[in-house]
């Protein structure tokens, strides 16, 4: 398969090893420095584009790529709120396709699955109330992340008491900590730590009076959220429209 990626950090270095191991061609490589190079030759006979790069760049990078008719696979967040409408119409509608996942780690999928599930089973039991926190290194520019996000969703949509996400205590990269003011009885907080390079940790709690049940995600490191992206590719190449996870992995 011919791949294209957009955005060469520390991501895109992982993403490119892991794809060339796996008998993949990288056939185009595009950064800040050469955007002029989506509308290269060689960008155009790629497959599949690999998109990470951060929320103000994702959704111009998805119209560049579809512009070419070339297929997105995406981890990038935060860019949903302004774009998310447009997206799903312009896969929805116009034929383009877009593999997005907050998170592409074949762990994180198999902890969301579980996460769905004990929520279902948790909305039987009011007396546990349900927090998040979500820790990440401090380059990470969105809070809470996607990952965290999605999770709580899931939870909001199998759980009758909890019908919104909202911020809980942010810890800055710069030491700074916000408080998370009032939470109502409705609401699910998501406390933000940014701190040193830690890869990814999501924790969600059901505390009760009596005890407490506690299931957590840890990120060694990247190289699972770049193994998964590049299963995402391998999967989007054959199939077309809003893709996700639950696509590929049906659990």
């Amino acid at each position: 398969m011919k791949i294209a990626l957009i955005g060469y950090g520390k991501m895109g270095h992982m993403i490119e090893q892991i794809a060339l191991n796996r008998g993949h061609e990288i056939v185009s490589i595009i950064d800040v420095n050469n955007i002029e190079d989506f509308d290269s030759p060689a960008f155009a006979s790629a497959d599949v584009a690999i998109e990470f790069t951060n929320p103000k760049a994702a959704y111009d990078n998805y119209l560049r790529a579809f512009a070419h008719n070339i297929k997105v696979v995406s981890g990038s967040t935060g860019w949903m709120n302004d774009h998310k409408n447009d997206v799903e119409r312009l896969c929805k509608e116009e034929g383009k396709t877009l593999f997005w996942a907050s998170n592409f780690s074949i762990g994180v999928a198999i902890f969301s699955a579980v996460n769905r599930y004990l929520a279902k089973i948790m909305n039987n039991f009011p007396q546990y109330d349900i927090e998040m926190e979500e820790v990440h290194h401090i380059h990470k520019l969105d809070a809470p992340s996607g990952t965290a996000i999605t999770l709580a969703e899931d939870i909001i949509d199998r759980i009758d008491r909890k019908n919104k996400w909202v911020k809980g205590v942010q810890h800055l990269a710069d030491g700074t900590v916000i408080e998370s003011g009032n939470i109502k009885d409705n609401e699910l907080p998501i406390a933000s730590i940014r701190t040193d390079e830690v890869p990814g940790i999501h924790t969600i709690t059901y505390d009760s009076k009596a005890d407490q049940i506690t299931i957590t995600h840890d990120a060694h490191n990247r190289q699972g959220f770049a193994l998964g992206a590049v299963l995402a590719a391998e999967y989007t190449k054959n199939h077309e429209g809003l893709l996700t996870t639950s696509d590929l992995f049906k659990f």
